[in-house]
């Protein structure tokens, strides 16, 4: 009962801001006293002393490679291959199931237009799995990956790029920090947010977690991704209760049957039943 209405008695967490459309938060008051004014944190934020066993909690096994974030073509010669590919839905949680017809090159499918890679790399028992579909929606373009240790609700390691070079870079680099989120593009690192703790939470300031989380926001609009909150988009692809079609390390599930299915469909047939 010290929730929910702005009285005498009551906790009183507000914020103030001039303007309800872009909602620029000029004062926030957190149980009656006032702990951030004009963008700056007032208050002495306590420190928390996470236990050993918070930290290093990303085990994927053996360093990734480009190999490892490929998809094998059919053996049957065809130039090319009919693949399930989950549609992200600008704002929305739920995906959209979809098909494509992707070219083969070299034995392997290959991405096209909007439709690129997405991974899953197992990080909790260094297993060594990674598990790889198609993903369209992001609008990324040229040799580019984004992966980050937040995808829930498993928190394994999505890998979502258009290079699986750059896919193997991203996954290193989270390996090589303990977790959070890395921004690759023509060889380089855009942007790193180091989440060191369980690879979900950062213990350093908030303005300096704030100001790495706008550089990786810019980062994915340099790499084609314009959609609002993208990052949450991402970060929801291995959420497998909400429809349609999502990862995990066990492969894509379509969530409206509960059902594992092949990212290849030969001759127009499901895997599963050829």
């Amino acid at each position: 009962r010290e929730l929910g209405s702005i009285a005498p008695g009551r906790r009183a967490d507000v914020i103030f801001t001039s303007d309800l459309r872009e909602l620029p938060i000029e004062r926030v008051i957190a149980r009656g006293k006032t702990v951030a004014l004009a963008g700056r944190i007032t208050t002495e934020c306590p420190h928390i002393a996470w236990p050993a066993a918070a930290r290093n909690t990303v085990h994927m096994g053996a360093e990734k490679s480009a190999a490892e974030f490929t998809i094998p073509a059919p053996d049957d010669g065809a130039e090319v291959a009919k693949v399930r590919v989950i549609g992200v839905v600008e704002n929305q949680a739920p995906t959209q199931a979809l098909e494509a017809e992707l070219p083969v090159r070299g034995g392997r499918i290959c991405g096209q237009g909007d439709i690129c890679q997405i991974a899953l790399v197992e990080r909790h028992r260094a297993r060594g799995s990674v598990t790889n579909g198609f993903v369209s929606g992001f609008g990324y373009q040229g040799e580019m990956a984004i992966a980050s240790t937040v995808a829930h609700d498993s928190h394994h390691m999505i890998v979502v790029g258009t290079c699986a070079e750059h896919m193997a870079l991203a996954a290193n680099r989270l390996a090589e920090v303990g977790g959070g989120v890395s921004v690759w593009k023509d060889g380089r690192e855009l942007a790193l947010i180091e989440l060191p703790i369980a690879g979900l939470m950062s213990d350093a300031p908030a303005e300096e977690v704030a100001a790495k989380a706008a550089a990786m926001v810019q980062a994915m609009a340099d790499c084609g991704c314009h959609l609002n909150n993208a990052y949450m988009q991402h970060s929801l692809l291995a959420l497998v209760v909400i429809p349609d079609l999502r990862i995990s390390d066990l492969g894509l599930v379509d969530v409206r049957k509960f059902e594992l299915v092949p990212v290849v469909q030969e001759g127009g047939q499901e895997d599963a039943d050829a």
